[in-house]
């Protein structure tokens, strides 16, 4: 049902009419009631067939473009930056642009948050909290899935991934100084009397800095520093509550990215990591994983950055905290690689989950018109050859690894590529360190059979009032077209058991417990 559609009829058929006929169709199919009391029952009758849940509260705001643009525009900019007449060191992926501040473009599956103000991120927060609570009310091993988006003013978010980006430019740029621009993410290492020499001659820092910087309990004492090195040194050179310096390559000197932030805005910052902390303590509490999703890639090395800190301080006896890794970027493996060797070296939990990603056809768009690096996969094929071989590399180190593999499900084909890379490793399902994750509604026909053959399986559960996640409701319609157009396969598989059960006198079916 398209979005006009959707209006027509409940013009036509009244509100309550309307919300009945959406429960007994669409809605119904694809989201699993309106609050945490309703869900329980499909929770429960999906868990009987060993099938666990991702909650996900899907409502957002039904804005038009014009106010959604407004929102992002006066949100994604600093005062210092509408007040500056002077230089602007800004790169333009992480400026915000008019054209593209309806984040709803083109993006299909995703739920989109436009920020308002703090009130209306903490009520947000809240919702979140009242999730973990469902998910832990209602399971015993579910996770809740949040947006870091919702939690805070997107202006943070965009500065802070820009900052982190620069600096592993400058790492890339001095590794290239020294002859190793060829090597993986991993594999390069700065040799450290080269660096110091280096630094001092850019005059990135005065030389007493510069040799107080290389004197941690570990750092430097091979001789070399890696990129994992490298941004630990990030957290006592640039100190977000005060300047966001950044290295320029041309220079190589530091420059502030922007005048100090003013007194609201840097509240608004700590605010935002407030609430992550809160949300963390909460699913701890409750027993609960929260599920932290991916965004636009002006957002997302923030976003990450944010989560591997939660990862750090609540991963420590088990895996609470997940990131999500989109597999259509061309990073995807490094950040990965990258880590999952941080978890190993502190001892943490990894965890994490493989998306193929929600928002290319609007990050192609962007790239091309503003004018920076497409930083999406060439074609389906080169996504596909990315999702296994990041999916392959974690499970190849799953002693301390969690991956939930995400739409996963779609083919069988799938399905046997993952079985027969566990089968290769010796991980058996049992050990719920590989999880299969799908849309509710979607694929019942191998996810069902799979939770019931000891397979770890969820489902992403969406659930909100009928008209708050009409918004959802209609982009999931749109995803469906060409889903349903190949679902001859299930049709006749649904006529097959009909059959199989009226013949063999079982109509109703138990699941086995």
């Amino acid at each position: 049902m398209r979005p006009k559609l959707m209006e027509l009829s409940k013009k036509l058929l009244g509100q309550r009419m309307f919300e009945k006929m959406m429960k007994m169709t669409f809605y119904g199919q694809f989201v699993a009631g309106e609050d945490h009391n309703s869900i329980k029952p499909l929770i429960h009758k999906n868990q009987a067939f060993g099938v666990g849940a991702v909650l996900d509260y899907s409502v957002e705001e039904d804005l038009t473009q014009e106010e959604a643009e407004k929102k992002e525009m006066e949100s994604c900019v600093s005062e210092a930056e509408k007040d500056s007449s002077g230089a602007d060191h800004r790169e333009k992926k992480y400026k915000a642009h008019r054209r593209f501040g309806d984040r709803r473009g083109g993006v299909i599956s995703a739920r989109t948050y436009f920020y308002a103000d703090e009130a209306k991120c903490d009520n947000q927060m809240e919702t979140f909290i009242n999730c973990i609570k469902a998910s832990g009310g209602a399971s015993t091993d579910g996770f809740s899935a949040i947006k870091m988006t919702a939690l805070g003013r997107p202006q943070f978010l965009l500065q802070f991934s820009e900052v982190l980006v620069k600096w592993r430019k400058f790492f890339n740029f001095l590794a290239a100084q020294q002859g190793k621009s060829d090597m993986s993410a991993l594999e390069k290492t700065l040799e450290l009397e080269q660096l110091k020499e280096s630094l001092t001659q850019m005059g990135v820092g005065a030389k007493d800095d510069i040799e107080n910087w290389f004197t941690g309990e570990k750092l430097g004492l091979s001789g070399t520093i890696d990129l994992l090195d490298w941004n630990s040194l990030i957290n006592d050179t640039t100190k977000m509550s005060n300047l966001l310096m950044v290295p320029n390559l041309e220079t190589g000197q530091l420059e502030s990215l922007s005048s100090k932030f003013t007194a609201e805005e840097e509240s608004q910052m700590k605010r935002m990591l407030q609430r992550v902390d809160i949300l963390a303590k909460h699913a701890l509490e409750n027993g609960v994983r929260l599920m932290v999703d991916a965004e636009q890639t002006y957002f997302q090395p923030a976003i990450s950055r944010l989560t591997l800190e939660m990862q750090r301080k609540f991963n420590r006896e088990k895996p609470v905290i997940f990131n999500t890794y989109q597999c259509y970027l061309k990073e995807a493996y490094d950040n990965v690689t990258l880590d999952v060797e941080l978890s190993r070296r502190e001892g943490w939990y990894f965890g994490a989950k493989l998306v193929r990603g929600a928002y290319m056809y609007q990050e192609r768009a962007r790239a091309e018109e503003i004018g920076y690096e497409d930083p999406i996969n060439p074609d389906y094929e080169a996504t596909n050859r990315m999702y296994h071989k990041v999916a392959t590399s974690v499970m190849e180190k799953c002693r301390t690894s969690y991956i939930m593999i995400h739409k996963s499900l779609h083919t069988l084909i799938c399905v046997f590529f993952f079985f027969y890379r566990m089968n290769e490793m010796g991980l058996s399902p049992s050990e719920n360190k590989v999880y299969f994750g799908q849309l509710l509604g979607m694929c019942d026909q191998i996810s069902f059979p799979l939770g019931q053959a000891g397979f770890p399986v969820y489902k992403y559960v969406p659930y909100g009032p009928v008209n708050e996640v009409i918004p959802y409701l209609s982009r999931r319609a749109q995803e469906n077209r060409g889903f349903m157009k190949g679902s001859q396969r299930e049709r006749s598989l649904l006529w097959n058991e009909l059959r199989r059960r009226i013949l063999g006198g079982q109509i109703f079916y138990k699941p086995v417990y």
